[in-house]
């Protein structure tokens, strides 16, 4: 396996720290408001490379962090009149309705920045120890000219940087380049107890801390979109190494920005659709195949035509998925020989995904095999072991790794109309507004009634999920 790797600019050859063991962090959402598509892409294609780890048979420690205290958050709140945490949480909790939607699988662990305030401290007690951060009245700041190698990530140098840049004035600042490890207590803002004052952390600090408390003073790979690199990513390297004196990530991946119109997507500019926008008119495959079919580091250009074509061409894997399934059900085989090869197409498709994570070749290899299954099936009585394979090879490839099909299939004609799912999540979410209202009893009557029919739900500080008794 090949990564392109940010900090050297060019492919290396894949050798984890510890291998099999993967440890990968992937920069998550500031839950100020709903996600938009372009968000999303980071998530699926974070998720992909996640699933194809595992499909090659590493052990994957796979981490996302929350921000649930920031500057727009605060903004948000405060214009609102609402409290920044119950703030916060309400789009904590969105933002998981949204990424199960999108069939993203969920994280091994989501740290909270406010959960890890005491760890940011300490990792900033450390800066100060070292000489590389400074107090000003309660405002921490790092010293980017202590880090030798800052810009290494970016490629930018701090003389360029210092006098070009267009940062905010700030004369307690030794470098206007010097970024904030922790803001004193403005009012009306949240705070905690320091050695420097009360205040919070800066956004950078965060990402550090919580992804070595997680994952060790190395990781294997970080990843996040191409706008992270400056100066998000490259700060999160000057502090962190300088901390640790140990190099802070082997590989970083990033990826490229959804665009419309050749324009990157953005709340700031406006012309952004939300993920569950999106999602009301379309499956979640359709949108996970249109991410597929542009690699990962190249920005996409997002239209509603383009997610027409990736529903019709996931029809396809699907209908082929289906028709194997039920000729396995159906128990009636034939013995006539076939030509399909399936090891030679398993052997395509790692050749092709190992290159970078090539998922556009990868994908071009499962319509292939789909067009010649589909003719193998043409006026032949075949064994069972050719129905065994094809479904096979789709579950390992186009549902496991990519997520753009799926062989839990849903009866359309029951009385439900397919709807089963959102049913459930109508009835966690009852639940969920019950038991905020302390009406436990009610709570308790909607788990158990439910655990009657065969569906059990499941808590966990991420939320709740469910599972279906067979």
């Amino acid at each position: 396996m090949k990564i392109y790797n940010t900090l050297t600019k060019k492919k290396e050859e894949f050798v984890p720290v510890n291998p099999p063991k993967v440890r990968m962090y992937v920069c998550g959402p500031t839950v100020y408001d709903y996600f938009h598509i372009g968000n999303a892409r980071s998530f699926v294609m974070g998720d992909m490379i996640r699933r194809y780890l595992l499909y090659r048979g590493y052990d994957v420690k796979y981490v996302m962090n929350l921000t649930d205290v920031d500057d727009k958050i605060i903004k948000r709140a405060n214009e609102l009149g609402e409290d920044p945490k119950k703030y916060a949480e309400k789009y904590i909790a969105e933002f998981f309705k949204d990424i199960d939607g999108l069939k993203v699988k969920r994280a091994d662990a989501y740290p909270r920045a406010t959960e890890h305030i005491s760890d940011m401290i300490e990792l900033i007690k450390k800066l100060e120890e070292k000489d590389v951060a400074y107090n000003v009245d309660g405002d921490v700041f790092y010293d980017v000219r202590k880090f030798k190698d800052y810009g290494k990530l970016s490629g930018k140098k701090i003389d360029e940087l210092e006098s070009g840049a267009r940062i905010e004035i700030n004369e307690n600042k030794k470098n206007p380049l010097d970024f904030a490890l922790w803001k004193k207590a403005k009012e009306g803002e949240p705070e905690w107890e320091s050695p420097w004052g009360k205040g919070r952390p800066g956004w950078h600090i965060e990402c550090s801390a919580m992804s070595m408390k997680e994952l060790g003073e190395t990781l294997d790979i970080h990843a996040g979109g191409s706008d992270l690199i400056f100066p998000h990513h490259e700060n999160e390297i000057a502090q962190s190494e300088a901390a640790t004196c140990k190099d802070f990530v082997k590989y970083w991946v990033h990826f490229g920005f959804l665009n419309i119109r050749d324009e990157k997507m953005s709340k700031s500019l406006g012309n952004f659709y939300t993920a569950r926008e999106v999602l009301k008119k379309y499956p979640a495959e359709a949108v996970r195949l249109l991410f597929a079919q542009t690699h990962y580091a190249a920005p996409l250009n997002f239209s509603f035509e383009l997610l027409d074509s990736a529903k019709k061409a996931t029809e396809r894997i699907s209908s082929l998925a289906k028709t194997v399934t039920e000729k396995l059900a159906s128990k009636n085989f034939g013995d006539e020989e076939y030509e399909l090869n399936f090891e030679e197409f398993e052997n395509k498709f790692r050749i092709a995904v190992d290159d970078d994570f090539n998922f556009p070749k990868g994908v071009a290899v499962i319509f292939d095999f789909v067009k010649a299954a589909n003719r193998e099936m043409q006026n032949k009585n075949l064994p069972k072991s050719f129905y065994e394979n094809a479904k096979g090879f789709l579950e390992r490839t186009a549902q496991d790794v990519l997520g753009i099909v799926d062989f839990n299939f849903q009866d359309e004609d029951k009385s439900t109309g397919g709807k089963q799912d959102e049913l459930i999540k109508i009835l966690i979410e009852l639940r969920q507004k019950a038991k905020a209202e302390k009406n436990y009893a009610l709570a308790d009557e909607i788990r158990d009634k439910l655990s009657a029919i065969g569906i059990i739900l499941q808590d966990s500080k991420t939320g709740t999920t469910y599972k279906i008794k067979s």
